[in-house]
Order: structure tokens, then C-alpha cells, then sequence
């Protein structure tokens, strides 16, 4: 084996070249692992993902805006085209909302994995008695609908409306009535869309997202009545989380579901999520 013989003759520059294809050569076979288990009949689409935070107000705002930049890294690191549909501040910090386009190869596959409630334990910024809070935010994530997909939506089960887009302390984002809201009559599902200053680009955004909830709402609907997609929607508090990240008294991030630990906070943070993921594919995927 050349890696043995570069060993054996001392050849620094060898070595160090075969081991550094052997580490491309691993990675690939792991992604080409990943990708054999994403099988499912959405694995292979983009994603649109929603970030909510919990009851607690600033705390649980800032933390909703921590994991949204998690997942704009997260998604950079794979080369996928991050787009910001819809991002709504909070009145002191963080966010009250977020909507993301995730487009490329098997974006909702992956991504399904963050589906959930999300808990941080950290000492609060924002608590000048530095006590420890605990701070809950909810991750829906959704396989992008796509024009050759039959969901059908009638105008006049639509209401939108239009209203002013507005940041942090209500400060007007512009002038114009350009933020979009659409009600989808018949199931209650209301998205809305304010990022861009176009009230055509806001529509147009706000359009995709109903459209990829009612194409999953749709195919919940023909399993279980709409229970199943209802049963993944847990309440956004104690004990119903998937996964907790803990900055106080010690560092660890948790996944609860496969157990799956790590003393790195700041490099999950920073979006490194593959190991997470794939343990999640390798115990619900099969």
C-alpha cells in the first residue's frame, strides 16, 4: 500500500498527500452513506425551514435568532442557496419569526433532522442578576414545493392582506404597504412575508411557503387524517424538545432522541451538524 511504503521510506510529502486524499476518500463514502438512507420520496428536494421561538419573550427571541444563523452556516457549508424569505425581529433582540429557502441536493433530507422544539440552558445576556434561563424555539421544516406537484389553490380561498413592513421597535422598514400576508381560508394556515421591498416578491415568497405546508398538510392528510403532521407539533416548553444545548454550568449539546452528545458547543453553533444528522438518518431512516 503506497501509504505504508511512504511510511517505510520516510517520504514526508507522500505520506502527508495520501493521507490527505484518504481523508477526501472518507468523506465521500460517508456522504454517499447519507445519501443511500435519504430515500424517502421528498429526501431529494430543497427545504424551506421556520423558525419560532417559545413563550419568554426577549430570551426566547434571541435564542430563535441563534439557531437561524446555526442553519444559514449550516447551509453554507454544504453549498446550499440560502434564501431569506421572511425574517421578522424582536422588539429588543432576536427574532419573532423566520422563514429560509434551503435550495439544493437533498436539502429537506437532511435538514428534516432539525424538525422540533430546540432548548437552550444558558446565563441570560439580557438578566443583570446573571441567573441562569432556559429558553425553548420550534424548527418546522418543509420539502419545497415544486410546479410539477398538483397543489391546487383557488384564489378565492385566499385572503391578503398588505401592511407596512417594520424591524425592531416598530421602526418602518419603508413607506409602502409592501409586506404580505395570505390566509389560506379553508385549513387556517396563514404565512406572511416581509424581507423583500417588493410586494410582488413578498407574494411570491408568501405563495411557496403556503404552497410546500399545504403539499405536506396534504400527504399528512392521507396517512392519518391530518394527525400526524398534528403529533409532530409539540408544544413549545419543557420536556417535549428534541435536543438541548447547554451553555451553564457546563457545555454540552444533546440530542435526545439518539443521544448523541458533544462538549463543542461554539462548533455546532457555528453549523457543524453532520454528526447529528446522521445519526438521526441512521435510527429513522431505515
Amino acid at each position: 500500500m503506497l501509504l505504508d511504503l511512504a511510511h517505510e521510506e520516510e517520504d514526508q510529502k507522500t505520506y502527508e498527500e495520501v493521507s490527505s486524499d484518504m481523508v477526501i476518500l472518507e468523506k465521500a463514502i460517508d456522504e454517499l452513506e447519507l445519501r443511500r438512507m435519504l430515500g424517502g420520496e421528498d429526501d431529494s428536494k430543497s427545504a424551506i425551514l421556520t423558525i419560532h421561538p417559545g413563550a419568554g419573550g426577549t430570551e426566547s427571541q434571541d435564542w430563535a435568532e441563534m439557531l437561524f444563523r446555526m442553519y444559514i452556516r449550516y447551509a453554507k457549508s454544504r453549498d446550499f442557496e440560502v434564501n431569506v424569505m421572511d425574517l421578522l425581529g424582536g422588539d429588543e433582540a432576536g427574532i419573532k419569526s423566520a422563514s429560509i429557502e434551503i435550495k439544493g441536493p437533498y436539502a429537506y433530507g437532511y435538514l428534516k433532522a432539525e424538525a422540533g422544539v430546540h432548548r437552550l440552558v444558558r446565563i441570560s445576556p439580557f438578566d443583570a442578576n446573571k441567573r441562569r434561563h432556559t429558553s425553548f424555539a420550534s424548527v418546522f421544516v418543509y420539502s419545497e414545493f415544486e410546479d410539477n406537484i398538483e397543489v391546487i389553490i383557488n384564489p378565492s380561498d385566499l385572503r391578503i392582506d398588505t401592511y407596512r413592513a417594520s424591524g425592531a421597535g416598530g421602526q418602518h422598514v419603508n413607506k409602502t404597504s409592501s409586506a404580505v400576508r395570505i390566509t389560506h381560508i379553508p385549513t387556517g394556515i396563514v404565512v406572511q412575508c416581509q424581507n423583500e421591498r417588493s410586494q410582488f416578491q413578498n407574494k411570491t415568497n408568501a405563495l411557496k411557503i403556503l404552497a410546500a405546508r399545504l403539499n405536506q398538510q396534504k400527504k399528512a392528510e392521507e396517512e392519518t387524517k391530518r394527525l400526524a403532521i398534528e403529533k409532530q407539533k409539540k408544544d413549545i416548553s419543557w420536556g417535549s424538545q428534541i435536543r438541548s444545548y447547554v451553555f451553564h454550568p457546563y457545555n454540552m449539546v444533546k440530542d435526545h432522541r439518539t443521544n448523541v452528545e458533544t462538549s463543542d458547543v461554539q462548533s455546532i453553533m457555528d453549523g457543524n451538524l453532520d454528526e447529528f444528522i446522521k445519526m438521526y438518518l441512521l435510527e429513522f431512516s431505515r
